[in-house]
């Protein structure tokens, strides 16, 4: 019989409703509710879908057993530690903080207390179900554009932390080594974080990575291109498809699956069967997260050093 959790999320935005609606709507997950610092709008999340909102997060934590952190990236660690420190399971979105020290801090304290420590790449999971986890190579370059309009969500980070981190863990999982140089330019936005970024990345493989975000564009584009000795695979995230002219026997229905029509509860899955004892480890691990961290700030070391 499937243990019964429950389930709750720190955080009223946009991705928290994502995540109290996927608790709410998941077998042997019963929604607990939502943790906000604005009682309303946590109000106007959950209660909808049956769970509380809640003003104290210690209240909180004592109602929940599992925890989405969806709060704006510089309160993750923050938040996340205290869940752990009440013993609770942790899922954070990405990215997992905004300080390497700090989220190295975050994992120990999971590890110590055995406790399970995801986080929100989600794009591991198309990824996965592509086949491009699995092809035994280690590509020559990958070229990646992640643009999309001006947008409210995300301007406590950079373009860097909200955006490029996604193609920087996907970057990792396929790069076999580890990064030696990143150069990068960008643009400045009017909160005085970095809007526009462009971003150069060598690996000790050979590996070259060419990365541009941008939150300044006037629509939205999510692709990437990876070369490899035998061929080339073009993939476009928003479309769902894929060019390619490897010999690699990558899945030509992967638009179908459940990872590619629904990335987040496949992620949350399987973040859930790491608790349950399911599976031995979540989609993307805290260690994981970490690197991607570490290798966005020193993206952003390079912007500045250009500036």
């Amino acid at each position: 019989m499937v243990q019964t959790l429950r389930g709750g999320v720190i955080g009223a935005g946009v991705f928290g409703g994502y995540h109290a609606r996927q608790y709410a709507g998941m077998a042997g997950v019963s929604f607990s509710g939502v943790f906000d610092s604005y009682p309303d709008r946590a109000a106007a999340v959950a209660m909808p879908l049956g769970g509380r909102a809640f003003a104290d997060l210690e209240t909180f934590l004592e109602a929940v057993d599992v925890v989405t952190v969806a709060s704006p990236a510089t309160f993750h660690v923050e938040q996340a530690m205290a869940a752990i420190a009440a013993g609770k399971h942790v899922y954070v979105e990405k990215p997992i903080g905004v300080d390497v020290a700090d989220a190295e801090r975050l994992r120990a304290a999971a590890a110590k207390r055995g406790l399970i420590l995801a986080c929100g790449h989600q794009e591991r999971v198309v990824f996965q179900a592509m086949g491009l986890l699995d092809t035994g190579q280690t590509p020559l370059l990958l070229e990646s554009t992640r643009h999309g309009p001006p947008s409210p969500r995300s301007q406590d980070v950079s373009a860097v932390l909200d955006l490029m981190i996604h193609d920087l863990d996907l970057l990792l999982t396929v790069a076999g080594s580890d990064p030696v140089t990143a150069e990068g330019e960008g643009v400045l936005g009017p909160n005085g974080v970095w809007d526009q970024a462009r971003a150069e990345i060598t690996f000790e493989s050979g590996l070259t990575a060419i990365l541009d975000v941008s939150r300044l564009a006037p629509e939205r584009r999510r692709t990437m291109r990876i070369v490899y000795a035998s061929g080339e695979v073009e993939v476009d995230f928003l479309a769902r498809t894929f060019r390619n002219t490897t010999p690699f026997a990558l899945n030509p229905d992967f638009a179908s699956t459940a990872a590619a029509t629904d990335p987040l509860g496949a992620s949350l899955a399987g973040f859930l069967a790491a608790v349950r004892g399911e599976a031995a480890r979540p989609v993307v691990t805290a260690q994981e997260a970490i690197a991607a961290l570490d290798l966005a700030l020193a993206v952003e070391q390079a912007l500045e050093n250009a500036a």
